[in-house]
């Protein structure tokens, strides 16, 4: 892992000058700062027994399901439709070190854009003067989830990305992909066919695994290690399907 950081720093910078950084980047900010205001809107017009933060937070699936796909689509897809990964990879570089590097740049940069948001909550404060819209617990949960949970979230896009040459295809793909574990797998096990076609282990399994579920513990200041455990594990695995499918890409080639 000498060269990691190697790609890590060239990767940061091609996403700095890529146009398409710049537009989910106004694409988010635009999108989360509308969410935000209509949360308050809302609150000024009617009392809400929960704090902002928690409402705020329950739209992370929106730029889940947009933005990662617009980070993470090009990272591999591009290199292979180019033929530059074939040239990267006789360097003394290995492709563990690529995908990480790759993964690590687009982690870095949503996780940047959600940690901008953080000034809505600061103007919230400053103007409004009234400490008791900014409960820090929520607050704190919804960003402590949003870290743990991107892990996953942008791996996905990366393995989509690996499984293509066209970034079209690979952003379609993750987008399937994180619509199925964010809101897909939330409705299928609440169905009752499902319940009753399935055991129960396998639907406490299922259940281990739904990202709504997550979010509703750590807004309220729950943070189980099952469920870090879970994307931990689940993001290493992906990765190294990610690996797998650059290696195998690249063997047929």
């Amino acid at each position: 892992m000498r060269h990691f950081f190697t790609i890590l720093g060239h990767e940061i910078r091609a996403l700095l000058v890529n146009p398409s950084t710049y537009i989910a980047a106004v694409l988010f900010l635009g999108v989360m700062g509308f969410v935000f205001s209509e949360v308050l809107d809302v609150y000024s017009k009617i009392p809400q027994e929960t704090s902002p933060a928690v409402i705020f937070f329950r739209f992370f699936p929106i730029p889940a399901l947009f933005i990662v796909p617009l980070l993470t689509m090009r990272c591999l897809a591009e290199e292979r439709r180019l033929g530059t990964i074939e040239t990267l990879l006789t360097t003394p570089v290995t492709t563990t070190e690529v995908v990480l590097g790759k993964y690590g740049a687009a982690y870095l940069l949503y996780v940047g854009l959600w940690a901008c948001t953080s000034g809505f909550f600061y103007i919230l404060y400053r103007f409004a003067g009234d400490a008791r819209l900014i409960d820090p617990g929520p607050m704190l949960g919804g960003y402590c989830f949003i870290a743990v949970s991107s892990l996953l979230f942008v791996a996905i896009g990366v393995f989509a990305s690996s499984l293509s040459r066209n970034q079209a295809v690979a952003g379609i793909t993750s987008f399937t992909l994180l619509f199925g574990l964010i809101v897909g797998l939330h409705y299928a096990i609440q169905l009752p066919a499902v319940q009753t076609a399935l055991p129960h282990p396998v639907l406490s399994v299922l259940g281990s695994a739904e990202v709504l579920s997550h979010f509703n513990d750590f807004s309220r200041g729950i943070v189980d290690t099952h469920e870090v455990l879970f994307y931990l594990s689940s993001t290493a695995l992906t990765l190294i399907f990610s690996i797998l499918s650059v290696e195998a890409k690249l063997l047929h080639s």
